[in-house]
């Protein structure tokens, strides 16, 4: 057999799916798993979305779209980002993807080369890194720690770029850590590509589930044309498997982006779409509905968390929560979450999986029933407290 490009076998693996696929195997009816570790929303579809893509199925609404998209879901998406976003742009950039996970790709491909670098966070979404390497592209973290309230550092920043640097990816609100970048941070890390002449390619999917704060869309404060913004209706709408997502581009690229479209997907499945219109346009209230559910299931995680001295970042955003295990996990959470699985029939995210900066830590997805949780997190091991000293 011929030999693989040399890149594709430097892709690495996902942690969390490994976690996932595991779990599945020790999955019995008799001994359930606790299923914390993947990001899939435990609330229904609403009616009306699904309703849409079958009358569409139904009117035989099978045949090829533009490879950007129905006018119609291109016009409800311009409608959203003003309403919602204050993002103001013209239809022409306006593409939709097979969800976001395309919409990125997408992006990269777009601003990046072989050999070039990319700026990308750690802890982040693990498609980050691996789209770099099939890219040939040299992912370069930058890092989120608990010293700086898990906010990037323009200094480091500053320091990590090269002759290479093309590319700053930006994810707000953030999977996996909750945080939420306030108007001025932003500001800041748009200032940075500005000096350092960067794309930043700007990873909104989780924007509607924000709590006691508000979502600030990078490319709403962009004045140079330098962001390209990747959303997503699988985590808002409860669509992960109907694979819907849009990616937002500066003007003057639709001859490219019909070209990239074209040599990718062609299009996105014309009864996804029609779904796609239904859930933007339709009734929000099933959406304000998970956000809550959410937040009350944090709200419950956190009391049990507290009470066993458990340390975790409160998230103002997302359905994760990041809870820190050093005490429990010996320097290798990936092997501490697989033996927890195993041992307490627990399975969550390991944070290494998510880069460098994640070891000690685990995401716990906050989307599953309150009962679900609470007896996942009441088998994490609590810290030993230590005795107090007496003179």
């Amino acid at each position: 057999m011929p030999s693989l490009a040399p890149r594709i076998p430097a892709v690495p693996g996902s942690g969390i799916r490994r976690i996932f696929e595991l779990a599945l195997q020790l999955d019995t009816p008799d001994d359930p798993i606790v299923m914390l570790a993947v990001g899939e929303p435990d609330v229904p579809m609403a009616p009306h979305i699904a309703a849409a893509a079958i009358a569409a199925w139904e009117r035989d609404e099978t045949d090829y779209t533009a490879n950007a998209g129905i006018p119609a879901l291109r016009q409800a998406i311009v409608a959203k980002l003003a309403r919602d976003n204050d993002i103001l742009v013209e239809v022409e950039q306006v593409w939709a993807t097979i969800g976001a996970t395309q919409g990125l790709n997408l992006a990269m491909q777009m601003t990046l080369s072989a050999g070039d670098e990319v700026l990308v966070p750690d802890p982040g979404y693990t498609t980050f890194t691996m789209n770099a390497r099939m890219q040939d592209v040299h992912p370069v973290p930058y890092s989120l720690t608990p010293e700086r309230d898990f906010l990037p550092s323009i200094d480091e920043l500053d320091r990590l770029v090269t002759a290479k640097t093309r590319v700053l990816i930006v994810n707000s609100p953030s999977n996996p850590l909750g945080a939420v970048y306030d108007r001025e941070t932003l500001a800041e890390l748009l200032s940075f590509a500005s000096r350092h002449d960067l794309w930043i390619i700007s990873d909104e999917v989780y924007e509607r589930f924000v709590w006691d704060t508000d979502h600030v869309s990078l490319a709403s404060i962009d004045t140079e044309n330098r962001v390209l913004s990747v959303f997503s209706l699988s985590k808002t709408y409860a669509m992960t498997g109907v694979r819907v997502g849009y990616l937002i581009v500066p003007p003057g690229l639709a001859l490219i982006m019909r070209t990239l479209q074209e040599a990718s997907i062609s299009c996105v499945a014309a009864p996804d779409q029609y779904a796609a219109i239904a859930a933007i346009e339709g009734d929000q209230s099933h959406v304000d509905a998970a956000r809550e559910h959410y937040r009350a299931n944090f709200a419950a995680v956190a009391r049990v968390l507290d009470d066993r001295g458990i340390r975790y970042l409160r998230p103002r955003g997302t359905f994760y929560l990041w809870v820190d295990v050093t005490h429990a996990s010996g320097g290798d959470v990936a092997t501490w979450a697989e033996a927890f699985l195993i041992e307490e029939r627990v399975a969550v995210a390991p944070g290494s999986a998510f880069g460098r900066s994640g070891e000690g830590w685990i995401r716990i997805c906050l989307a599953a029933t309150e009962e679900d949780l609470l007896r996942g997190v009441g088998r994490l091991p609590a810290p030993v407290a230590q005795p107090v000293e007496t003179s």
